[in-house]
């Protein structure tokens, strides 16, 4: 209690990482700090995510996230660059296990919640190393359904060769085609010569 009966409560915000792929952010009120550091260190284990760490250390692609006026740009980095990064987006990473990213605040705000948050954000929206899968399944429920690459591959051709068909039958009609100006042009020349021939 202070004076005029207000009631000072205190609000934390705790990263939370195995720092083998997984990481968490809890934000908890308390009537003291340690009590509001307990609350949201258990709110943060509880939210942790997996986060897909590529060999080396790092991303695997590029990626760019916004929340609320936070802008943070994650990019991937070699092997031996480290974490070049600062403030939330540093101490995330370190605690996810990333060692070697490049890590940029572009927003306009200094708010640490908001760029931890946009720095979740980006760590969940990464893909998995393993993309190729869905192509394979895809291929698999196509021949499942009777198509083969092959036939799919002569279709393409034939619906090619018939669109070259019509285009070079455009193109025909359109040399046919004359003017009556121009046969007229011709019928004075051709007359023209006669006479000179007669004469």
């Amino acid at each position: 209690m202070t004076a005029g009966g207000r009631r000072l409560r205190f609000r934390t915000l705790v990263v939370a990482g195995n720092k083998n792929g997984k990481v968490g952010i809890g934000i908890a009120k308390g009537k003291d700090v340690q009590q509001a550091i307990e609350k949201a260190n258990k709110k943060a284990q509880k939210s942790m995510v997996s986060i897909p760490i590529v060999e080396g250390g790092t991303i695997l692609h590029e990626i760019k996230a916004k929340h609320g006026a936070a802008v943070v740009l994650l990019k991937p980095q070699t092997e031996g660059r480290g974490l070049v990064a600062g403030g939330t987006v540093r101490t995330i990473c370190s605690l996810a296990g990333i060692e070697n990213i490049s890590g940029k605040i572009i927003g306009n705000t200094r708010s640490k919640l908001n760029n931890a948050k946009a720095t979740m954000e980006a760590l969940q929206r990464l893909k998995p190393s393993g993309g190729g899968e869905a192509s394979v399944d895809s291929a698999k429920e196509k021949e499942e359904d009777g198509e083969t690459p092959k036939e799919e591959q002569g279709k393409n051709t034939e619906k090619k060769s018939a669109v070259k068909k019509k285009t070079g039958e455009k193109t025909e009609k359109k040399e046919t085609k004359t003017s009556p100006k121009t046969e007229t042009k011709r019928k004075k020349n051709v007359s023209e010569k006669d006479k000179k021939e007669e004469k």
